[in-house]
């Protein structure tokens, strides 16, 4: 694993060249150490085309280990944007690919509407990354289009990207046999045992496999994800896989990170707990609002704790889906703390009384009189004591 590694490229230039399809459809997506060692073979190539190194001087320079290097590899080989050469279960050789721009990885969203000039980029505003196999596209200004040089580009329109887990496969017996062979799954495989108390199951093995190769997740990660998931009573692979594929959804790729996540996500489970009297785990439904209010709308456990009073006062029962309804109104309202949503009470209060005094009155009239009945807006009979005593008499059928 030590040994050389031959990276291959027609590309010589003086610079490192970047594919603008590989910013917007891979990056963001990617673990951070892999776009590192993606970007650092990128240097190793400029200027010559062709690079020698090896794993360990990789791993050296972005101050990570070999099976780091090596799982980065392996990722970038499954985006097609690099192809692995092989002996003996060695790498030994390295070529990038173009990015396929007709298959995305990911799904991006312009903010507003976008202008037939921009949803298609220009043809020089997409750099061709080095190949073996095609050089990259010509510097000469003459093969601009000529509005270049006189027209500014049009700004480029803003994304916005959703992470989406990858297609989790299905390991055959020879693949866990090859992978659960590496020091470090040895070792993760060991921690989770212990963490469980029980030797792992197919099924967890199937999900510990998907998450550290394909997901990325660093082995400490799996370990704490298991710490947490247990701790919590929680040893379904289902359930473990919801909580990891939402730590990947918001960039969770530590165990700092994590811990973070996991602290702010328990205030607002207790306080969800308090408010509605729960003395239960919230429901997969339930957890997905929980993540919601508090990774999503970023509110701090005693907002959410004030939504979830506000609903059992109104409803009389535990309702998550009002709750949100709340929680979604103050987050549109750009509520950040206590006080924001006693101006926005104060607020409702105000309107509301000014709705109340509005209400159409009936007039002033001479033919009604002053009682606020508005069945007295049409004009009154006047009786007299004749009249009165008229209809007594009548009423008691005297002659």
């Amino acid at each position: 694993m030590a040994g050389k590694i031959s990276l291959h490229s027609s590309s010589k230039k003086e610079y490192t060249l970047v594919s603008n399809l590989f910013i917007d459809h891979y990056m963001s997506q990617a673990n951070g150490a892999y776009v590192k060692v993606y970007l650092y073979l990128l240097r190793l190539l400029s200027g010559t085309g062709t690079a020698d190194s090896s794993l360990s001087v990789v791993a050296d320079f972005l101050d990570e280990t070999e099976k780091d290097i090596e799982r980065a590899l392996k990722y970038w080989e499954k985006q097609k944007l690099l192809r692995l050469e092989r002996s003996s279960n060695s790498i030994t050789g390295i070529e990038f690919l173009d990015p396929d721009p007709a298959a995305p990885v990911k799904t991006a969203a312009a903010k507003g509407p976008v202008s037939p000039a921009t949803e298609e980029p220009a043809a020089d505003t997409t750099a061709t990354p080095v190949s073996a196999s095609a050089a990259s596209p010509s510097a000469n200004p003459a093969s601009a289009p000529a509005v270049a040089s006189t027209t500014a580009p049009a700004a480029a329109p803003a994304y916005i990207y959703k992470w989406s887990a990858p297609e989790k496969p299905n390991y055959s017996a020879a693949q866990i046999r090859a992978l659960t062979s590496l020091d470090e799954v040895k070792w993760l495989n060991a921690r989770l045992e212990q963490v469980t108390g029980n030797l792992l199951k197919p099924a967890d093995t199937q999900l510990v496999l998907y998450l550290y190769e394909s997901v990325g997740f660093p082995a400490d990660l799996i370990v704490y994800l298991y710490e947490y998931c247990v701790a919590k009573n929680k040893r379904n692979t289902s359930y473990i896989e919801s909580v990891a594929i939402s730590w990947a959804e918001n960039g969770i790729n530590t165990v700092q990170k994590a811990q973070d996540e996991t602290a702010a996500y328990n205030a607002c489970y207790n306080a969800v707990n308090r408010a509605f009297g729960l003395n239960r785990a919230p429901g997969a439904a339930e957890i997905q609002f929980l993540q919601r209010w508090n990774s999503t709308f970023g509110f701090d456990s005693t907002i959410i704790e004030e939504a979830c009073n506000r609903t059992l006062l109104s409803t009389a029962k535990p309702d998550f889906k009002y709750a949100d309804k709340i929680l979604t109104r103050w987050h549109d309202a750009g509520v950040k703390c206590r006080e924001d949503i006693s101006a926005l009470d104060a607020e409702f209060a105000r309107k509301n009384t000014e709705k109340n005094t509005s209400v159409d009155k009936p007039a002033n009239n001479h033919n009604t009189t002053s009682s606020g009945n508005r069945f007295n807006a049409f004009p009154q009979r006047r009786y007299t004591a004749d009249d009165y005593s008229d209809m007594e008499k009548r009423l008691l059928n005297q002659p």
